[in-house]
């Protein structure tokens, strides 16, 4: 008998894994992580971690993925609409995210998390648009919610590099007329 990947003691151990993935990561940098460390830390074997993950990159994007969207409480942007509220709540979610990995991951690694960050921005960005203008074609609101994803995610690295003294919210804020504008027009 199989079990399924929904099964409550594959989720258990699912997330056993990814716990002692991230407790390792606050330790030691990605690029030193083995496997051996997260099967001797999750307390399982080699077998049981391949059942879960690809490989240790297939992991760190697992775990990143899944930690961006408690970031940013995907629940709530379910429901809410693309005012400045919410493209506030995103930018800090985004920045307190790329705070809390830039002591762990190794640069080499900027790619991974950008990309990550970016896709599930245009899910949330898709999902809210999709909303908010039902009679819209598809495929002008996927742009759109792309167009919407790198720039959250390029402003996020703006803000990085040197305009850190002002508080995310300030930062942003700059902006929103001017997406808020493109966005009433669809």
């Amino acid at each position: 008998m199989t079990e399924s990947k929904t099964d409550p003691r594959v989720l258990r151990t699912r997330k056993l894994i990814m716990d002692a993935f991230i407790e390792l990561s606050g330790k030691t940098e990605f690029k030193d992580i083995t496997i051996k460390d997260i099967t001797t830390e999750a307390m399982i074997n080699r077998a049981t971690f391949y059942y879960h993950f690809e490989d240790i990159y297939d992991l760190l994007e697992k775990v990143l993925s899944e930690v961006l969207l408690v970031n940013l409480n995907y629940d709530f942007y379910q429901n809410d609409e693309l005012n400045e509220e919410t493209f506030v709540t995103i930018f800090e979610s985004i920045t307190n995210f790329q705070k809390s990995l830039s002591s762990r991951c190794h640069r080499g690694y900027e790619d991974t998390i950008a990309r990550i960050i970016r896709e599930q921005l245009e899910v949330i960005f898709y999902k809210m648009l999709l909303k908010q203008n039902k009679k819209e074609k598809d495929e002008a609101l996927k742009l759109t919610a792309v167009l919407l994803g790198w720039g959250i995610y390029g402003a996020s690295v703006e803000w990085r590099r040197g305009s850190q003294m002002t508080p995310p919210k300030e930062f942003i804020k700059l902006a929103i007329p001017y997406i808020q504008t493109g966005i009433n027009r669809i």
